[in-house]
C-alpha cells in the first residue's frame, strides 16, 4: 500500500473529522498526543489532548455550528507541516458557551498550520477572522 503524504492525509482529515463528523476516524488521523500550541479563543490553546478530549473539542464547535464546514482554498507542504487557508461556513444553531443560538449563517476565513508526527496530525497553530464572525452573529457592530 502506497503511504500517503501530509497534505493527503490532512486533506482527507478535514473532509472526514470535520465536514463530514466522522468521529470513528479520528484515531486513524490524529496523533494521541494532539497539542493546540496558538489558536486565541479557543479554549485548549496551549493544552495537548488525547482522542476522547478531541472529540469533545469537535463537539463545542458542532454543537454550535451542527453544520460547520471548511473549505480548503490553498496548502502548502513542508516536511512534518502542513499549512492550509480556509473558508469556514456554518450556521449558529447552538448555544456559544451562555449566548443563546442566534440562527444566523457565518463565512469566515482562516490559516492553519498542521503539525505532523508519526503520519499522523499532532496539532496546530491557527489564525482566523474572528471579529466577521462576531459581527455575522450580531455580537459586534458592522
Amino acid at each position: 500500500m502506497m503511504s500517503m503524504d501530509n497534505e493527503s492525509i490532512l486533506r482527507d482529515f478535514i473532509q472526514s473529522v470535520w465536514n463530514e463528523k466522522d468521529f470513528d476516524r479520528i484515531g486513524e488521523f490524529v496523533h494521541p498526543e494532539y497539542t493546540i500550541h496558538l489558536d486565541t479563543g479557543d479554549p485548549w490553546e496551549g493544552k495537548t489532548l488525547g482522542h476522547e478530549e478531541f472529540a469533545v473539542r469537535l463537539n463545542y464547535s458542532f454543537h454550535s455550528f451542527p453544520d460547520i464546514h471548511f473549505a480548503i482554498q490553498a496548502a502548502v507542504a513542508d516536511g512534518d507541516y502542513v499549512a492550509i487557508t480556509w473558508i469556514m461556513t456554518g450556521t449558529n444553531r447552538g448555544s456559544i458557551g451562555d449566548i443563546p443560538a442566534t440562527n444566523k449563517s457565518i463565512r469566515t476565513s482562516g490559516c492553519t498550520i498542521y503539525y505532523f508526527r508519526d503520519g499522523k496530525v499532532s496539532g496546530h497553530s491557527q489564525v482566523f477572522d474572528r471579529t466577521t464572525v462576531m459581527k455575522q452573529l450580531g455580537f459586534l457592530p458592522e
